[in-house]
């Protein structure tokens, strides 16, 4: 089992400082890879520490960085900023097979705050999953296939919500990303591959071919303090 990431030791004023310096920025910011210290961490509540106009172009910009990645979730950590926002939207075209085992379904736009989930439930789904922050990897991962989603709207109101399928496994991943977990800490590592051999032995909708080519297991891995 993973320990337990520790709390972000940044305060707010370096949390507003950095937000300003990327808005501010001319170009579109770099998703830090594994290894910096935002994405093992869990993120600083959002108590208010932006303004709203702050907060508005910060959930615009990580709209934009998720779209030209392209990806279907992205968290406040991947640029850097430990503090606990997310954005979701799943809208790519996909394999009507694949979409169906899966239960893949688009997914509207969503901005996130402080977000926990709850499983519903005892099913779980096995199946590769990727992540903007481990570029060119893949690996199985186990996941409730349902859960309760409890999060704020960029308004400060409460909101709750169920999702299942794809879009339980996009808020999954992007709320452990705001608690210092990435999806390699859930993932059977004997599945993890490379972009390329992926798509060149284990391309398929399900996870049955890599499972026996490569001898792993599909239930859940355990992770501290989640």
């Amino acid at each position: 089992m993973s320990p337990i990431p520790p709390e972000t030791t940044v305060s707010d004023e370096q949390i507003r400082e950095a937000v300003e310096r990327i808005l501010s920025a001319e170009t579109i910011p770099p998703i830090v890879q594994a290894g910096h210290p935002a994405l093992r961490q869990r993120a600083a509540a959002f108590d208010g520490q932006l303004s709203s106009d702050q907060l508005e172009r910060l959930i615009a910009l990580m709209r934009q960085v998720m779209h030209e990645a392209p990806g279907v979730g992205l968290a406040a950590p991947q640029l850097g900023i430990p503090l606990q926002i997310a954005v979701v939207e799943d809208r790519f075209d996909v394999d009507p097979e694949a979409a169906a085992l899966r239960k893949r379904s688009p997914l509207e736009f969503i901005a996130l705050l402080n977000p926990r989930y709850t499983p519903l439930g005892t099913e779980y789904a096995s199946f590769y999953e990727g992540c903007l922050s481990l570029n060119g990897l893949q690996a199985v991962v186990a996941r409730p296939e349902n859960v309760l989603l409890d999060f704020q709207a960029p308004d400060g109101s409460p909101a709750r919500r169920e999702f299942a399928g794809w879009q339980a496994r996009i808020v999954q991943h992007e709320t452990d990303h705001l608690n210092g977990v990435l999806y390699v800490d859930r993932a059977q590592l004997r599945s993890l591959s490379s972009n390329a051999e992926y798509a060149a032995h284990w391309a398929e909708p399900g996870i049955s071919k890599a499972r026996a080519g490569l001898g792993f297991d599909t239930g859940p891995v355990s992770v501290a303090g989640s």
